[in-house]
């Protein structure tokens, strides 16, 4: 059993607390941080595009992103197969 609740508390603890460290005077890191973004938008293309293709709608996606269908749709349509960018 995965127990999502808890893992992602930790890794919001832990990006919160590499921000903390970068705010604290550890400016080198300041572009590691900023590309924890791009992994976080990755990752959840990467969820996105599974739960699609496990049968979920764009609106039960949506729902819990608390977005609307269409906005959703218009993020991540286009990595679905037959479609283009």
């Amino acid at each position: 059993m995965v127990e999502n609740d808890a893992f992602a508390a930790f890794g919001r603890r832990i990006i919160a607390a590499a921000g903390r460290r970068v705010g604290s005077g550890d400016v080198d890191a300041l572009p590691d941080l900023a590309a924890l973004s791009a992994t976080v938008d990755d990752a959840l293309a990467a969820a996105v595009t599974g739960l699609r293709r496990a049968g979920y709608s764009w609106s039960e996606i949506a729902a819990r992103l608390g977005i609307t269908r269409q906005a959703a749709h218009q993020r991540w349509g286009h990595l679905e197969p037959g479609t283009s960018a």
